[in-house]
């Protein structure tokens, strides 16, 4: 091994070092990513200057970077199904859900769906109004042309099955298949399996009450062990995010992600608005905004370092009953937050691609008709987009696909996915929390006393 690469990773293996005494000071979990982030940032660009991005040495020494970022994010995948099975199923159990599971899981959808269809018109605003086109971008280098190719070929294995046969699709033909995360749309159909098994415990519960109770007992475990497994993965997102961070700014073109500056400025001003968005909505349900900010912080920010919707949802949870949601309500809008209705990857970015491309292919994107028909797709198609890594970039072949536009265009921002990605991921996650809040204060069961004791803020090491 060269000794420059030995040399590297020495000082990865400080800095995780750093990052561990921390922990032990008790410093708190937000304070500790946040300067693994900027460890990150800080380390990347040093490597980078010396070396240069396409230098064997960067690219050796990232793959070592690797065992810690790239197996943080496999432990995340590893974890999803069955968070994501165990905290629906957990939602059915739960007592209070048994005479309106009906009207709470109607309304989370439909607020996930609404808050959507706003999140794409205020893509659309922010791509008109920053005049984004993709015939401003450089398209002459050989990555995103192949990543274009790549999309191009999704596209059109999608696009071979009809509407019909695409929501077909959704449902789980195999659902141990479906916990493998092996097709597109496996984490909705693990959602509907959850569902139907859920649907048969309250039958059962009214038939059979005592085999209820110790199907009852055995959800309430299994959720204890996920859970806890899901801590123990959590603990970790300090290393992980300083170990990403290092080998993606290492690795970028610095060039092309600031040819491609006005889209990050785009979308960052466009999540930003749809955040007050939430804000607002959250004020109008007659609760205080200032502190959804306070609670919902460390979530967030988790959520943008990690850029995981999924592997946030115990921590989405736990931050929802901190702010008084019951915990069945709590456990639908995380769960459901993960495949219908992303904000951010399903709403924003998709919904700019579609204006920034639009006149590449003759369309007037102003055109009243253009505009509410990329409203209406986006909303439609914001059903199964999965919650770790990838979502927005299917939500976005769906759309594209739908409008008859060229996705391949789409891989001409793969240099600034990671920058992006950190703000879609936080957004998701104050959709699912906000749907949640909203549903729990329209069927009149939050715990305003709760919501507003300020002293209860939930950290990543007590999700």
């Amino acid at each position: 091994m060269n000794l420059f690469i030995v040399l590297h990773v020495f000082i990865m293996l400080l800095l995780i070092a750093g990052l561990f005494v921390m922990q032990k000071k008790h410093v708190s979990f937000s304070k500790r990513v946040f300067i693994a982030l900027g460890l990150g940032i800080v380390f990347g660009f040093a490597l980078q200057l010396i070396y240069g991005p396409a230098s064997h040495i960067v690219t050796q020494t990232a793959d070592w970077f690797n065992i810690a970022g790239g197996g943080y994010v496999k432990l995340l995948q590893m974890i999803v199904m069955p968070l994501v099975f165990i905290s629906i199923l957990g939602a059915f159990t739960k007592l209070k859900l048994t005479h309106n599971i009906g009207k709470i899981s109607g309304l989370i959808i439909g607020i996930l769906i609404a808050t959507t269809a706003i999140a794409a018109a205020v893509g659309i605003v922010s791509a008109l109004s920053f005049d984004l086109k993709a015939v401003h971008i450089d398209q002459g280098r050989s990555t995103e042309l192949s990543r274009g190719q790549e999309l191009q070929q999704k596209s059109e294995d999608m696009t071979a099955k009809t509407l019909p046969q695409q929501i077909v699709e959704l449902l789980p033909g195999n659902p141990f298949l479906d916990f493998t995360g092996a097709r597109p749309t496996s984490t909705i159909g693990v959602v509907i399996f959850a569902a139907f098994l859920g649907i048969a415990f309250l039958g059962v519960k009214r038939k059979q009450p005592e085999h209820a109770a110790t199907f009852s007992g055995i959800v309430d475990a299994v959720y204890a062990i996920i859970m806890r497994v899901v801590t123990l993965i959590l603990r970790l997102t300090p290393y992980g995010v300083l170990a990403i961070m290092t080998k993606t700014i290492a690795t970028s073109d610095i060039d092309s992600i600031a040819k491609l500056g006005m889209f990050v400025i785009a979308s960052y001003a466009a999540l930003i608005v749809m955040f007050i968005i939430h804000l607002l909505l959250i004020t109008f349900s007659g609760l205080n905004p200032i502190t959804y900010v306070k609670k919902a912080f460390p979530v967030m920010v988790f959520a943008f370092t990690s850029r995981s919707s999924a592997g946030a949802l115990p921590l989405n949870i736990k931050t929802q009953k901190s702010m008084g949601v019951p915990e069945g309500i709590a456990n639908f809008a995380g769960s459901f937050g993960l495949s219908i209705g992303q904000n951010g990857c399903a709403g924003i970015y998709p919904a700019m691609l579609a204006m920034m491309i639009a006149p590449t292919v003759g369309q007037n994107p102003f055109e009243p008709g253009f505009i509410i028909s990329v409203i209406a797709i986006v909303a439609i198609s914001s059903f199964g987009v999965a919650g770790v890594g990838g979502g927005a970039t299917f939500a976005a072949l769906l759309v594209l696909s739908a409008l008859n536009m060229p996705v391949a265009l789409a891989g001409l921002l793969i240099s600034i996915e990671p920058l992006i990605d950190m703000g879609r991921t936080a957004l998701n996650v104050s959709g699912s929390m906000t749907a949640g809040l909203l549903t729990s204060k329209m069927t009149k069961e939050t715990d305003t006393a709760v919501y507003n004791d300020s002293s209860i803020v939930i950290e990543a090491e007590e999700a």
